[in-house]
């Protein structure tokens, strides 16, 4: 019996030496988890101050912090159930210098791309020529974004409600900013000129036109070309709140190519043929379903355009090219 006893109490020593190494372990992994996103952070606010550093000449330069829907992914902590907690979320704003306050003007809600990414300075140069036009920008921080913490980066819902955040950033901009609520356009490139689409479908009555360049148009496509971030179905639960696989329909209702009987304004979508992120069929298809259903709009597809995904926001002359047919859209839609 003291035998067996000694064997016993020998085994859960070592088991205790076993699981003490594991629970380090664990811990450091934790707390190199929250390294990242504390490092994260810190990568964005560098980059938000060069915002500034690049841009004060032209403009007012500013971060907000709002509200759009609740999350409801959100821990309800305290008993306070999700849906009384909106979620909160940011954007930049870049008003022109000396700009007549007195009077409304014209704005852009510029939505970034990416699925996890940010407002960054890579649009710099694009948010000069818009300022140049006397137009305010507001680029949303929409939930899914990085550089915001981990919370903001889960509440990701792919296809709907970061389109409400862009939305309540319109909102945001026609109370708090000399914006002219009937002069609104909508502009974005990539993920972000898919949440243009979807939003102005959705409320054709808050904008006045949307722009929209090398868009993420056919979600049931692009699950099926794309790589492996969309084929992981823990990566598409996070994105979509669950395996769209269950339900496909979800992806028809979050894909502006299957949602074109929506349109109500004037349209300007581009792309090409050298896309290596957005494959040029999602854009293909968004055209032949818009053409179907007898919308009036405006649309080029580029012949392997240099700098392919990004080809009509990089410095080159073929790109401003690009850009000043954009403009040009944008001042016909604008104007008063």
């Amino acid at each position: 019996m003291l035998r067996f006893l000694g064997s016993a109490l020998a085994l859960a020593a070592c088991l205790s030496a076993q699981e003490a190494p594991d629970a380090r372990i664990r811990h450091l992994e934790a707390q190199v988890e929250d390294l990242r996103w504390e490092l994260d952070q810190v990568r964005k606010t560098a980059d938000d101050a060069l915002f500034a550093l690049r841009l004060s000449d032209v403009a007012v330069v500013d971060k907000v912090t709002l509200t759009g829907p609740p999350n409801p992914k959100g821990a309800e902590t305290y008993g306070i159930r999700n849906e009384r907690h909106p979620l909160r979320i940011y954007a930049h704003t870049f008003v022109p210098k000396g700009l007549d306050t007195a009077r409304k003007h014209p704005c852009i809600v510029l939505s970034h791309g990416g699925v996890h990414a940010d407002f960054g300075t890579y649009h710099a140069h694009i948010v000069r020529e818009m300022v140049g036009q006397g137009w305010i920008v507001v680029a949303p921080e929409y939930r899914g974004s990085t550089g915001h913490g981990k919370g903001l980066h889960d509440a990701i819902d792919y296809g709907g409600l970061e389109n409400d955040d862009v939305v309540a950033c319109r909102d945001w901009a026609v109370e708090e900013l000399p914006v002219d609520p009937a002069r609104v356009a909508l502009v974005g490139w990539s993920h972000g000129g898919m949440i243009s689409l979807m939003a102005g479908f959705d409320h054709p009555d808050k904008f006045a036109c949307i722009y929209a360049g090398v868009p993420v148009s056919d979600l049931l496509a692009r699950v099926g070309y794309a790589g492996e971030e969309y084929r992981d179905p823990k990566v598409l639960r996070s994105m979509f709140g669950k395996d769209p696989g269950d339900d496909v329909e979800l992806l028809k209702r979050r894909s502006p190519a299957w949602n074109v009987h929506k349109l109500k304004l004037p349209l300007m979508v581009t792309s090409t043929t050298n896309d290596r992120d957005v494959n040029v069929v999602e854009v293909e298809q968004l055209i032949t379903h818009l053409k179907a259903a007898g919308k009036d709009f405006t649309w080029k597809i580029e012949q392997d355009a240099p700098g392919g995904h990004g080809w009509d926001r990089i410095d080159t002359s073929y790109a401003r090219k690009a850009r000043k047919a954009m403009y040009a859209f944008l001042r016909k839609h604008l104007a008063r």
